[in-house]
């Protein structure tokens, strides 16, 4: 809701998805589609909604097309030796019925990004893990003349063939669980590490070139590559497996970076690909006197082989999404991807326990958890799999995919099978997210959780996710205009609507917050994270204030109020006064308040400091989730 004040209100024209903008008056209609814990609804289309004039008195998730973060790869899965084996179970018809549903962006999920391990991982159908270049134990093949991909071209190949031609959009990373054994000390593929020796490591850099060439030849090419899975997992469960110290990994990239820039610049080297933290399990395991490397990522990126990486793997079974932004933060200039989470389940869950638990957790940790984290793509493991988990060689065996091949034959759709369509349908390769207020948390704290995407052709996609178990009422704004929506519990929509002309004001960054509640700092007020919340922690009563510092003086229009999901608690009365020095003040504006979004239009106001007093009295904590100033 808008206090009064002096000045005008913004204006948003808006254009239709279905057609050219209507002059009286402009309307943006939003597509809407909805998936909820209960099954009850699977990315199902629901009536349009349009956007209206005016604010709303519900919490408020605001789309801010003018703030920017990462450009977006793709979302998807693994075709992995297992989930290649699962498909070629099928008829052809059904195979195929299955693809598309998979890859087709019209008739099914537009699955737009694929991790294919480079030889063996646990999830393998063959009897025995491999490798592309496996000869016998106690000789080598420093000049690869045993390399081949043969393997491949049985099955998994034509299906990559198959996804591409039905999303030629898609993207494809590749890793190596394990270099060939007689690379390795324990001349095993389970275990070991690379023998410490620039003539292995050259011939491991050859190994994955080779691999890079074989894969383009036969029709897909590489667009991303990582040195190995899981280097910090140094005893894997009767699957393959590398322990590769930063200092080794380092060794191959140098080797690697410029053979590949000759044979395929397209491919982008990725280092890591390893959880968010270090597992406890990998450092109780690492070796007597050596370093744990938990920071190994940053030591990697500090290494001279950094010139050569594009940026870091994560995966999600240790640690939260919170660390890539830690990482972005000292690395601005490298990117982030989120390469591999598996839903499971304990051994007594029964069907719709997994698909609840494993739909809300993924929606709030990988949909919006990672991508709010500066993650360019949204991979889980196994694009499909048995009944059983399977088949697998060691490793997992309470593992889903997004699609699993039933006892009767049939194909049925997991949670993980929603949670990447709702991106990966509607978020285009090349689409960047940007800026929208979230107000839960990886953590669940029962509030919404959003993020936005602009797409390369104009239109924007917004993913929803209420944490909470009992439906939310919320409004989504863009500029002056805002549509209302109610979600059931734990359920999750994607909103798109088309290209629009909207005045949306520029949000300023303030260096600093103050209090008279609560203690003298705020900073939760400007910290742009409407997960985090300021509050009074007393009764709203007149006098109280809040303050932030814009660092300079700076010419502004608008000041938002933001209370989020704490419903009640905004401030029933409030005055702004502006400051240049922090102790002279003036009043620009004074109003009451019934909504959990208040935003405040000013006439061109210059200033360094900006005061909103409580003029008001309630029984509610006076919170904000976001204090914001726009120009």
């Amino acid at each position: 809701m808008r206090t009064p004040a002096l000045g005008v209100a913004l204006a948003l024209a808006a254009t239709s998805l279905s057609g050219p903008a209507q002059a009286h008056p402009p309307t943006t209609q939003v597509n809407v589609w909805v998936t909820t814990p209960d099954r009850a609804e699977l990315l199902h289309e629901r009536a349009r909604v349009s956007f209206q004039d005016g604010a709303s008195d519900r919490t408020t998730i605001t789309v801010d097309p003018r703030t920017t973060y990462q450009t977006m790869d793709g979302f998807g899965a693994s075709i992995t030796d297992s989930s290649a084996a699962v498909l070629y179970r099928l008829s052809p018809a059904d195979r195929e019925q299955t693809l598309r549903k998979l890859f087709d962006p019209q008739q099914g999920i537009g699955v737009s990004f694929l991790r294919q391990p480079v030889g063996s991982s646990d999830f393998t159908a063959a009897a025995e893990h491999y490798t592309y270049d496996d000869v016998p134990t106690g000789q080598t093949d420093f000049r690869l003349r045993n390399f081949s991909i043969a393997h491949d071209e049985q099955q998994v190949l034509p299906l990559l063939r198959r996804a591409k031609q039905l999303n030629p959009a898609l993207k494809v990373m590749a890793t190596p669980w394990s270099p060939p054994a007689w690379m390795k000390t324990g001349d095993s593929l389970v275990g070991g590490r690379l023998k410490d020796d620039p003539q292995v490591y050259d011939a491991y850099a050859r190994y994955l070139v080779k691999f890079v060439q074989a894969y383009t030849r036969a029709g897909v090419p590489v667009d991303f590559l990582s040195i190995q899975n899981e280097p910090q997992n140094r005893k894997p469960s009767a699957y393959p497996g590398t322990d590769l110290p930063v200092r080794q990994e380092a060794a191959v990239i140098t080797a690697l970076g410029p053979l590949l820039q000759k044979v395929s610049p397209r491919t982008k080297i990725l280092g890591y690909d390893h959880n968010w933290t270090t597992h406890p399990g990998d450092i109780a395991s690492t070796p007597p006197g050596e370093d744990p490397e938990t920071d190994y990522p940053y030591k990697l990126l500090q290494t001279s082989a950094a010139k050569w990486i594009a940026g870091t793997a994560y995966h999600c079974y240790s640690g939260d999404p919170s660390k890539q932004t830690d990482l972005h933060k000292a690395f601005p200039s490298k990117g982030i991807w989120f390469t591999e989470c598996s839903g499971s389940h304990g051994p007594n869950d029964t069907p719709p326990q997994i698909f609840r638990g494993t739909l809300t957790w993924h929606a709030r940790t990988l949909m919006l958890g990672t991508t709010r984290n500066w993650a360019r793509s949204v991979v889980n493991w196994n694009i499909a799999l048995d009944s059983t988990g399977g088949p697998h060689l060691g490793g997992c065996d309470t593992c889903t995919g997004l699609v699993t091949l039933q006892p009767d034959g049939t194909v049925s759709t997991d949670a993980e099978y929603y949670t990447i369509g709702h991106l990966s349908k509607f978020v285009k390769p090349g689409a960047v997210r940007i800026g929208s207020t979230s107000y839960g948390t990886t953590g669940w704290n029962g509030q919404l959780m959003s993020a936005a995407f602009r797409n390369p052709d104009g239109t924007t996609a917004l993913v929803v996710h209420n944490e909470n178990d009992a439906p939310r009422s919320f409004a989504v704004a863009v500029g002056d205009k805002s549509f209302e929506y109610e979600l059931s519990g734990g359920s999750i929509a994607t909103y798109t609507w088309g290209p629009t002309s909207a005045d949306v004001p520029h949000e300023l960054s303030a260096v600093s917050a103050t209090a008279s509640v609560n203690g003298a700092v705020a900073g939760l007020l400007v910290d742009a994270d409407g997960s985090t919340v300021w509050q009074s922690k007393a009764a709203q009563a007149p006098g109280q204030w809040v303050q932030v510092d814009l660092g300079k003086a700076q010419t502004f229009r608008q000041v938002a109020l933001d209370s989020g999901g704490n419903l009640g608690d905004y401030a029933h009365g409030q005055s702004v006064a502006v400051s240049n020095d922090g102790s002279s003040w003036r009043t620009v504006s004074d109003g009451r308040s019934s909504s959990q979004l208040t935003t405040i239009d000013l006439p061109p106001t210059r200033a360094r400091y900006i005061r909103i007093t409580q003029t008001g009295s309630s029984g509610n904590w006076w919170s904000l989730a976001d204090l914001r100033i726009y120009r």
